[in-house]
């Protein structure tokens, strides 16, 4: 990562009133700490700082800070931190942490993505974006801005995964070799049809339960082959209500 130069001067003022004086000035409160040096108050040009940020194409910057009238005018620092008004967002504090040229620093760098996956180009598939940024470990100035992935390969169901990234040369990717970074799924209409289809109850069972209602159904009187009652069972046989069919066979005599 090629540093970018950055002016700053000590600041006395440290508390909020002072900040506020600062800005209104159209300067911005800074800090700058690490290193073997105690945290050290700056105050930096608010357009100068915004050029900075609107030039930058990631929110990982590499500066020279050169403080003016200070015993170590130049710093090599890391942005940490830009914190922004809730309402204007316009910038109202820096947090600037010191590195060093010779030692390895692990920071998060932003993932973005190059050509159009085959799955979504010819089979109208999903691309997914699950990891957004990689921890990476480096010296500052091999530190990428953001890390490119090609995914004009993918296809369908298929992901590329944090083991499968190659890293720029110097740069070690941290985390689970195993862990998806970017894949394919499926059209979602296919997904509908698929999860209609599989609740949807199938033809056979439909006509085996019609044929279970019409088996529990009483059979039609004097059907060919129905069994004739016993000579004993002609009262439980007979109707309910016929008080002729269910009289006792004494009154039949008679």
């Amino acid at each position: 990562m090629k540093s970018v130069p950055l002016n700053a001067t000590s600041r006395l003022l440290g508390r909020r009133a002072g900040s506020k004086k600062l800005r209104a000035e159209g300067r911005i409160p800074a800090v700058i700490y690490g290193g073997q040096s105690k945290p050290q108050n700056l105050e930096v040009s608010a357009k100068e700082f915004d050029d900075l940020l609107h030039h930058s194409a990631s929110e990982n910057i590499l500066v020279d800070v050169a403080i003016k009238g200070d015993t170590r005018p130049k710093r090599l620092a890391l942005l940490q931190e830009v914190q922004h008004h809730p309402l204007t967002r316009g910038v109202v504090h820096v947090d600037l942490h010191e590195v060093s040229e010779t030692e390895k620093i692990t920071v998060m760098v932003p993932v973005e993505t190059t050509g159009e996956s085959v799955g979504v180009k010819n089979n109208g598939g999903v691309l997914g974006h699950i990891l957004f940024k990689l921890k990476v470990r480096a010296l500052p100035k091999d530190l990428p801005e953001q890390i490119l992935i090609d995914v004009s390969h993918l296809e369908i169901n298929r992901a590329i995964h944090i083991g499968e990234i190659i890293a720029p040369a110097g740069v070690e990717i941290l985390g689970d070799k195993h862990l998806p970074v970017v894949s394919v799924a499926p059209p979602r209409a296919e997904e509908e049809v698929a999860a209609t289809d599989a609740a949807a109850p199938a033809a056979g069972d439909v006509e085996m339960t019609k044929e279970k209602k019409e088996d529990g159904e009483a059979a039609p009187a004097g059907k060919a082959g129905d069994k004739a009652p016993a000579k004993g069972d002609a009262k439980a046989a007979a109707p309910a209500g016929d008080k002729k069919a269910a009289a006792p066979a004494a009154e039949k005599k008679k």
